[in-house]
């Protein structure tokens, strides 16, 4: 399971000697106890660590060079009590390799009318400090997040935590491990892309392996290993009749919890966080892995189908981001649409691999023909998904950069009943609607599979996006399809123009 609560953020507060120890004492102290009711926030899924204010710029490089080589680290929290001189920060900013958030607060809530001097104006000027920082940021040109407003408010905490998730799924991206079995669908366009680039750009690690890598650990499952998962399956899910013991398929659920186990063991052995399949290259597998992926998935792996590695590695940043939280992420795909006048739908599912974490009822596990890859009858879970709010996303290599695009959409219940699609499945309205959406996805280029989820935010996204530096495209309710086109227009002039600035 993904647990956030190893990773740190270090709030760093900025001053000078210029105000005396006594205020420095102040600063201090109230510097500490925004970052320990921070920390105690239910809205922030991180530890949030008090250091001690920097006063001078071997004290902000240092710190900062800390951070870089700090496990735990994932980021910086970064505020100006009162004035800090920009030019102190260069040195230390310059080395930063960690993400930050600028946090544009102050102390106090309210002016005291009665009380105010000019020791409090001295003491409480965040607003006149956290201007000449942003500054030697934006001359910088640093990537980060702003966040304003009263450090004790819940839009304030709710902020910082999605920075806190996107830091957290960054983090776990550096260094990351990705699993091909096989190749990328053959002739498929999107799900290719420059493995090099995305690892300079991006962190993760792409590996390759022919599917007989997989099938020689498969093999060695035993059958105790086997009896001992399949029980599983019976206290976890609906059976179908025919794969309980004694049924005429349950041979079928062994060799499904014989892949399960296979997968698992390669994937532990290799310090896996994601990986891909594809129906085409199946040597030596009985059957297209599906219930193996839906539960892998559900434990916090990525999953990409169709040798899809951009995808996997998002599938697995968004569970990051999603940890802790209700509602769930999963591979998935716009596979059909429904136009109608009480508004056009979109039917998402694939062959098999939608995650049981999104799912609205406990799950049937069957066993049904995929008339596709060409091998016998896979086991899988079928399920219709929760409904409400949710977002998709997917990251295309364009050539010259890295783009994500993202459409906000809201799941409702199907129309009627699904009885003969033997997949798990979501029905959502997109927005503003499905004309708009597809067309600007279209022009976006937006892949085919997407990571989709109802925990994580468009709000994530962009953080996650502005830590990486890649481009980000928000399809939502306020997109207009002339707008749309004409940022994508922008876009490719600032991202030809920025690499030479």
């Amino acid at each position: 399971m993904i647990d956030l609560k190893q990773n740190e953020v270090w709030f760093v507060t900025g001053s000078q000697h210029l105000y005396g120890p006594k205020v420095l004492e102040q600063v201090a102290e109230h510097s500490r106890e925004m970052a320990g009711f921070l920390g105690r926030s239910t809205q922030i899924p991180v530890n949030i660590v008090f250091k001690p204010v920097l006063t001078t710029p071997e004290a902000i490089r240092d710190l900062c060079l800390e951070a870089n080589s700090s496990k735990n680290c994932i980021g910086l929290i970064t505020w100006m009590h009162t004035f800090s001189p920009a030019k102190m920060w260069i040195g230390g900013l310059t080395q930063l390799k960690k993400p930050f958030l600028h946090l544009h607060t102050q102390y106090n809530r309210e002016i005291p009318w009665s009380e105010i001097d000019m020791n409090f104006m001295n003491l409480n000027q965040a607003a006149h400090g956290d201007r000449e920082f942003g500054f030697i940021g934006s001359r910088l040109r640093l990537n980060r997040k702003v966040v304003v407003g009263y450090w004790k408010d819940e839009e304030v905490q709710a902020s910082i935590g999605a920075w806190t998730r996107a830091a957290s799924a960054w983090a776990d991206a550096q260094g990351g491990k990705i699993a091909r079995f096989g190749d990328n669908m053959r002739d498929v366009a999107v799900t290719e892309g420059d493995k090099v680039e995305a690892q300079i750009r991006l962190g993760y690690d792409v590996y390759g392996f022919g599917v007989g890598d997989l099938v020689k650990v498969v093999n060695q499952a035993s059958d105790a290993e086997i009896n001992q998962l399949v029980q599983q399956y019976l206290e976890e899910y609906d059976v179908a009749a025919v794969l309980k013991p004694g049924g005429e398929r349950n041979t079928s659920l062994r060799e499904g919890a014989r892949i399960e186990i296979g997968m698992r063991n390669f994937l532990a052995a290799g310090n896996f966080k994601a990986f891909t399949t594809t129906f085409e290259d199946l040597h030596g597998l009985a059957q297209l892995p599906g219930l193996a992926v839906q539960r892998l998935m559900r434990d916090g792996y990525g999953f990409g189908a169709e040798g899809d590695w951009k995808t996997s590695a998002l599938v697995r940043a968004m569970k990051v981001m999603g940890a802790g939280t209700k509602g769930g992420v999963s591979f998935m795909e716009d596979y059909t649409y429904h136009f109608s006048d009480s508004g056009d739908k979109v039917l998402g599912a694939h062959m098999l691999e939608i995650c049981e974490s999104i799912a609205a009822s406990k799950p049937r596990l069957e066993i049904l023909p995929l008339s596709i890859g060409g091998k016998a009858d896979p086991v899988r879970l079928i399920f219709d998904s929760n409904t409400g709010p949710a977002i998709g996303a997917s990251i295309m290599d364009m050539g010259q950069r890295f783009r994500m695009v993202a459409n906000v959409v809201d799941v409702i219940p199907t129309d009627a009943p699904l009885p003969k699609l033997p997949v798990a499945r979501a029905l959502w309205l997109p927005r503003p609607n499905l004309k708009t959406a597809a067309a600007a996805w279209i022009y976006a280029g937006g892949a085919h599979h997407t990571s989709f989820s109802y925990s994580v935010t468009a709000e994530h996204l962009q953080d996650f996006a502005d830590m990486a530096g890649i481009e980000f495209l928000l399809i939502d309710e306020n997109t207009r399809l002339a707008d749309f086109r004409d940022k994508l227009r922008w876009n490719d002039l600032y991202y030809h123009l920025s690499k030479g600035i």
